[in-house]
């Protein structure tokens, strides 16, 4: 696999990198068969996967038609994907007669939900985290599909216990992660009734220098804002590794569907991230409170061996961000919320 460069300059680098087909994702193009459906493609992960999937493909010297689908609420994202190579679809997934007109496509990925904002909006939350969900089942009933969800439906766990496991009973805390437990569900009981095979993705937490707990840590760093020390720890993965994992989860699909942690595989301390952190970036830090005994931390043992594990290093991504945010440079303004103890986003 090709060098990553020291660091990124420009968006352009960035979103290269994060689009990069792994050997293996190749390897799986050559022998997957049919095309491709990316619902939700607009949001943080949807456009570098579906870009990915499309040039794996390219590398592959398959042909796939690679479909997006998405409200395209930003006509950048749509015209970017167009010039991509990738066939786009405008439309509001909450609406079943659109949902059935779309193209019958034998794999699906499904990264449409909602999480900010629930406070105050929790049905629109349930709409779009539980109800689309079992719309989505049913249409796409004789596709694979692949659902990204989400390891807030695990409790927090010791930080010594290595992570919740995917047999683990899911214990929701807020209304956010209880539709996410009904997203599963609702996939859960498609697969079962029409056989679908699925796999379920629970993912924490997908980093970028646009956005991430990194970032998050990084701007706080960088602004001199003290970092709360009350979540103490996490477990993060490079995006461009997570898009390679989550498509790649298309060849472990099964009926009833199969659920898979996916994230790095070493806990990272937020006092010892941001401190290093604040050494790459010349900053004092300010802590404040102390480290909880629990978090929400994942399990990916699983992952790891039926996938494979990735493939850039915690310490890269530190040393990209403190890089990109020391610079400035462009952000998507959203951050994480992973300090939430409480459940409430």
């Amino acid at each position: 696999m090709d060098s990553y460069p020291e660091y990124f300059n420009t968006e352009t680098e960035l979103e290269e990198a994060i689009s990069r087909p792994t050997p293996e994702l190749i390897n799986m193009m050559e022998t997957l068969d049919g095309n491709f459906i990316f619902l939700g493609v607009a949001g943080k992960m949807g456009v570098s996967m579906a870009r990915m999937a499309n040039r794996a493909c390219e590398e592959a010297g398959v042909e796939k038609k690679i479909i997006g689908v998405s409200r395209f609420s930003s006509e950048e994202h749509q015209i970017y994907l167009e010039e991509s190579g990738i066939e786009t679809i405008k439309g509001d997934l909450l609406d079943q007669e659109f949902i059935n007109s779309l193209p019958e496509v034998k794999n699906v990925v499904y990264l449409a939900g909602m999480k900010f904002g629930t406070n105050g909006n929790e049905s629109f939350t349930w709409a779009m985290n539980s109800y689309l969900p079992g719309l989505v089942a049913e249409k796409f009933k004789n596709s694979r599909i692949v659902a990204l969800s989400t390891g807030c439906v695990y409790p927090l766990v010791n930080v010594k216990s290595g992570g919740s496991v995917e047999t683990d009973t899911p214990i929701p805390v807020g209304e956010y992660a209880q539709s996410c437990l009904g997203r599963e569900r609702l996939f859960e009981y498609g697969s079962i009734k029409n056989k679908t095979e699925i796999a379920i993705i629970r993912l924490n937490y997908s980093v970028e220098m646009r956005y991430g707990v990194l970032v998050d840590l990084a701007t706080r760093v960088n602004n001199e804002v003290s970092i709360d020390l009350s979540m103490g720890y996490a477990t993060v993965i490079w995006q461009g590794d997570a898009n390679a994992m989550i498509l790649q989860s298309l060849r472990v699909c099964k009926s009833p569907a199969k659920h898979l942690n996916i994230s790095g595989a070493e806990t990272i301390s937020v006092r010892e991230v941001a401190t290093e952190l604040g050494k790459l970036m010349n900053k004092e830090i300010i802590f404040t409170g102390k480290e909880a005994d629990s978090a929400l931390l994942v399990n990916v043992s699983e992952s790891h061996k039926v996938i494979g594990k990735p493939d850039v290093s915690l310490q890269q991504v530190i040393k990209w961000t403190a890089n990109w945010i020391s610079k400035e440079k462009t952000t998507l303004g959203k951050p994480t919320h992973f300090e939430v103890r409480d459940g409430k986003y």
